[in-house]
């Protein structure tokens, strides 16, 4: 990941951020500390995507596991109130 500061930006714009982006994601550095991340759009969409399908792989585990139930709000509160 590369690291640009802040100041860097200000006095280039977006071009430093551009030049940055080519490598890959960039950490930007703000009172010496690392206060945002900026990804190409792509990588960002790439992102999401992976993060949907490890979440819906999740929930497929949860359901072959038997720790999915089923029923509305009120019926699994009652449950969950009558098994304290």
């Amino acid at each position: 990941m590369s690291i640009l500061p802040i100041q860097e930006i200000q006095r280039q714009g977006v071009r430093a951020l551009d030049e940055a982006l080519k490598s890959g994601p960039v950490s930007v550095i703000k009172n010496n500390r690392a206060a945002y991340v900026v990804l190409r759009d792509e990588d960002y969409r790439q992102l999401m995507n992976d993060r949907a399908e490890a979440r819906l792989a999740a929930s497929e585990r949860d359901l072959k596991s038997g720790r999915v139930r089923r029923g509305n709000a009120a019926k699994l509160m009652r449950e969950l109130l009558h098994n304290e």
